[in-house]
């Protein structure tokens, strides 16, 4: 391991390994910017170098905006990301000008963001999560770069690999199954990243160089916290009610991952009014069989372990709330004796005994033997018995002299990466060693699927609930949610075709897609329940669970009609004859089918009714957080009214009528004009948005 600036870095591989680069970078966060930027620049400017880069999700600034609209957002912007180093291949990529010698494989986009993009379309790399270790070491990669944090603890320096342990954790080790050295692998220091434990510390010599900052460190990117809307909420409740005490829990990021995790807090500490909305929802009643699938109404005393690919900021709320706290270790006998509720939390001098009996420990204690007992708080660090130590002939006074207090070493969370707000990185900075000790950040292989430590695994994930979200769901169970049918991928499968399959592998696991019923652009408002699609990315054989704010339909081994049957009953109503028209037509339902009638009234009215009773104090636009300021929260609602307006000359022309009235400011409103430099308006169109502003303010 060197240490060395960029600059020698890119000297040094190019001597190495060559001027055929082949580049992998972490998913999202973790990507070395600063060094990419340096590469990408040397790579430009001499094209005898071929660089072709490997990753996924690519993390880009939004743009500023003009008019009304960057006056809003254009603030908030420089406020959130000021200091990000964007990435100078993307800016390329964007503006079509990516040189001919560079290449650039992404797994994962941004959802949406590459649509139209022939360059990204036709250089785009399907791969489940778990199979890119795999496809990166086929590929050549030839030069491994990450961004790591360090802290020096006793005089000695350690590093971690922070954020993105996933990928890298397991693609080292086929690196070095290769015959011969043909890779470097670099990490470059950035003092902003939190430095995690447990798995993701790694040893330096793991590194070939590792590239200290040189100066300030580049502000880590942030993802701000999504408003969470009246349906998202509906969703959550229904998703919080089917995850079982004692289990497990993965879910995604964004407004429906934010709602379930506050659906679970409001279950856990405001119980009552949890049951209340079940009440009102009638989901007992509508789905009966949602309790059988095994989740619950109280509040969570066991407590659930985490177990997702990505480390989302509801996941992490939830660990802060003690919601996820049951913990799991990785050492099979350990677990299984703790399940049988033979070890507990609180130490016992029994407990050396039991070890023993279990051959988990020898008569006569090994460095090894030692070391685990130490790890898991069995014996104090601090009074250790020494190697060789015999309780062959019982349990004497020196070993129990030496006995720890509490039951240390298990993970309340297992995950592979972690993205999230700028609140979240502090967070985890600031956490206590113990708190953040229960924090693992791992290999995608043991997150993602059950092969390798099965036995373990399956320990471990019991009553499991993975929770991903789709964009469109087919009334026969298949669902969509990377690509559209003409071919152009949206995003990526990522890992969620492995918790799906990983469900059905689980004997108690269940798998639960979520998706908004609707979707509405340019006017257009259409069902994301349809009864067939050109591109599919959950096949059908593997349907389970599918939730949307109409309810929950429980679709595993049911039949054809039973599954369209299911699906129509949470679509939104406006769409459901027409599903069932065409179920009719494909002789799936009968001809005489009839909707149930508690299943006719699915309107976003009737979602409202019931949102506008709690969202104040249970269910929050922002349940976590905003990097909006309250006067900023205010003006995003009227200006999002006046956007629809836009597009509606009838009812622009009756709001603009309305607003005459509206000339003068109300105090609570001056602040929101002057955010956007309309405290005096200079002209005619100025004075008219300024009174649309004004009636729209006062109106929410």
């Amino acid at each position: 391991m060197k240490t060395t600036t960029i600059n020698e870095c890119i000297d040094h591989i190019l001597t190495t390994v060559g001027k055929d680069l082949k580049l992998g970078l972490p998913l999202g966060l973790g990507k070395p910017n600063e060094f990419v930027n340096a590469l990408y620049a040397r790579a430009k400017s001499d094209s005898s170098i071929k660089l072709t880069i490997y990753t996924a999700l690519s993390l880009e600034r939004p743009k500023d905006e003009v008019g009304l609209k960057g006056a809003f957002i254009n603030p908030i912007l420089k406020r959130v990301f000021d200091g990000y180093l964007e990435l100078d291949y993307m800016k390329a990529l964007r503006s079509r000008r990516l040189p001919s010698n560079i290449r650039i494989h992404e797994f994962f986009f941004k959802s949406g963001s590459m649509l139209g993009n022939d360059n990204a379309q036709q250089n785009y790399l399907s791969s489940n999560y778990t199979h890119v270790c795999r496809d990166l070491n086929q590929a050549g990669i030839n030069v491994l770069a990450q961004m790591i944090s360090s802290r020096t603890i006793n005089g000695t320096r350690e590093f971690s690999l922070g954020c993105n342990p996933e990928i890298s954790l397991d693609l080292i080790p086929l690196l070095k199954m290769r015959p011969t050295k043909d890779y470097v692998v670099i990490g470059q220091v950035n003092n902003n990243l939190p430095f995690m434990t447990n798995s993701a510390m790694v040893d330096p010599l793991e590194f070939d160089y590792i590239i200290d900052p040189e100066g300030e460190t580049s502000r880590l990117f942030s993802v701000p916290n999504m408003p969470v809307q009246a349906a998202d909420y509906m969703i959550g409740l229904y998703c919080s009610a089917l995850i079982a005490d004692g289990g497990t829990l993965q879910i995604g990021i964004g407004s429906l991952g934010d709602a379930i995790a506050q659906c679970c807090i409001m279950r856990h500490q405001h119980n009552d009014a949890f049951k209340q909305i079940h009440d009102q929802l009638g989901t007992l009643q509508k789905f009966p069989s949602a309790l059988d699938i095994g989740g619950g109404l109280e509040p969570f005393d066991t407590g659930l372990y985490g177990c997702s690919e990505m480390l989302v900021n509801g996941l992490l709320h939830l660990f802060e709330h003690k919601i996820v706290k049951r913990k799991v270790y990785h050492h099979f006998e350990l677990h299984r004796l703790i399940e049988q509720g033979l070890i507990g939390d609180t130490i016992k001098p029994e407990d050396i005994r039991i070890l023993l009996e279990n051959g988990i420990i020898n008569k006569t204690l090994t460095r090894e033997d030692l070391d685990f007992l130490v790890k898991h708080g069995f014996l104090s660090a601090a009074n250790t018995p020494p190697v060789g130590a015999s309780i062959e002939n019982g349990f004497d006074d020196t070993i129990a002299n030496c006995l720890g207090s509490h039951l240390l070493g298990g993970f309340a969370l297992d995950c592979g990466f972690f993205l999230g707000p700028k609140d979240m990185y502090d967070r985890l900075r600031n956490f206590d060693a113990s708190t953040l000790h229960q924090i693992n950040m791992t290999n995608i292989s043991f997150v993602n699927h059950l092969y390798g430590e099965e036995s373990l695994k399956r320990l471990h994930r019991k009553q499991a609930r993975f929770i991903n979200t789709v964009f469109l769901a087919h009334a026969l169970g298949a669902a969509t949610s990377d690509g559209l049918e003409d071919g152009q991928v949206v995003s990526g499968v990522g890992g969620q075709y492995n918790f799906v399959a990983q469900a059905n592998e689980l004997e108690d696991a269940r798998s639960i897609l979520i998706l908004r019923s609707t979707r509405t652009k340019h006017e257009a408002t259409t069902s994301n329940i349809v009864w067939n699609y050109g591109h599919t990315t959950i096949p059908r054989h593997l349907r389970d669970i599918y939730i949307t704010e109409y309810g929950i339909a429980d679709v595993r081994g049911k039949s054809d009609s039973e599954v369209a049957a299911a699906m129509i009953n949470i679509a939104d109503s406006r769409f459901q004859s027409s599903l069932v028209t065409q179920a009719i037509a494909a002789g799936k339902l009968p001809s005489d089918y009839q909707i149930p009638a508690q299943f006719c009234h699915n309107t976003p009215e009737n979602i409202t009714r019931l949102f506008e009773q709690y969202k104040n104090n249970l269910m929050p636009k922002f349940p976590f957080g905003s990097d909006l300021t309250n006067t900023e929260q205010k003006l995003a609602k009227a200006l999002q009214q006046l956007e629809l307006l836009q597009n509606d000359k009838v009812g622009l022309a009756k709001a603009i009528i309305k607003s005459i009235g509206h000339s003068s400011p109300d105090d609570s409103h001056k602040e929101c004009l002057s955010r956007l430099g309309l405290t005096s308006p200079r002209s005619f169109s100025e004075k008219i948005i300024r009174r649309l502003l004004m009636a729209q303010l006062e109106s929410s």
